[in-house]
């Protein structure tokens, strides 16, 4: 499937030197998620996601 899941979106605007994104979505890949951050160019957001077939396959 080409479906997926939004876990979070921060603006693409952050701080310098902050990656809220990045740390969010390493934050889920050590609890077993396979979380990948994405830029949505519409909105001018980095989105934490998680692919459909993953995110079964992570809690199964």
């Amino acid at each position: 499937m080409n479906g997926r899941t939004v876990l979070e979106s921060f603006p693409a605007g952050g701080p310098r030197g902050s990656w809220p994104a990045e740390e969010f979505a390493q934050a889920r890949r050590s609890e077993g998620l396979p979380a990948e951050v994405v830029m949505d160019l519409a909105s001018d957001m980095f989105l934490v996601i998680v692919r459909s077939g993953d995110a079964a396959d992570a809690t199964a």
